[in-house]
């Protein structure tokens, strides 16, 4: 045997006896980190692979979400409705929350809103055409009154083709506030959309 040879090989066994060595004093009942790696791979790649991570179904294993966001808001408040013995379903109006969901749909995904900063808020001149120009006449100055219960100063003025809405405050970061919002960001403030839906839905409301 070679000197080389003769040294590969020693370095060979020292290696190896480290290696058993190094195994040996691992605590028992614990995985070693090759181990642990395969078990997480093993899980990452299971029933509950990377496509269920964070996801929940329904009982069953059936789905829950009703795959449309006005499909899910009407299903919910019908089952309300439901549930209610004191429904009076002679006057409940879906067509009518439907319709309104229609309006929130343009005033959200269709709606032009040109924004200006004032030096206490924000002046946003919100414009469309067609049926998005009528949901806009409709929502903003219905909107306005619950921005009012705020403490916001609120003003609206019919365009030709929309609405131009007003939000200021005194308080100057109230009037940062409102033009970090812009238009959308004010249009979801409060918590009044929910019970409106189901005053609609019932027919307490004549309008939207």
């Amino acid at each position: 045997m070679s000197s080389m040879s003769w040294k590969a090989g020693i370095a060979g066994v020292a290696v190896v006896a480290a290696t058993a060595y190094a195994l040996a004093q691992m605590p028992s009942g614990h995985e070693g980190m090759h181990g642990q790696m395969m078990h997480g791979q093993q899980e990452m790649n299971g029933p509950m692979g990377p496509m269920m991570m964070g996801r929940q179904g329904g009982s069953g294993g059936q789905p829950t979400m009703p795959g449309q966001d006005a499909f899910g808001a009407i299903a919910e408040v019908v089952q309300i409705l439901e549930a209610d013995p004191a429904t009076d379903w002679s006057k409940v109006n879906i067509t009518a929350l439907r319709e309104h969901l229609i309006d929130m749909n343009e005033v959200t995904l269709r709606a032009v809103a040109t924004e200006r900063a004032l030096d206490d808020g924000v002046e946003i001149a919100v414009t469309g055409d067609g049926r998005t120009r009528e949901a806009i006449k409709r929502m903003l100055p219905a909107h306005a009154q619950a921005l009012r219960q705020m403490g916001w100063t609120v003003q609206t003025e019919v365009l030709p083709d929309g609405v131009s809405l007003v939000v200021t405050s005194s308080d100057t970061r109230q009037a940062s506030k409102l033009k970090a919002l812009g238009f959308m960001g004010i249009m979801v403030q409060g918590t009044h959309h929910q019970a409106h839906h189901l005053m609609m839905a019932r027919g307490e409301l004549a309008n939207h």
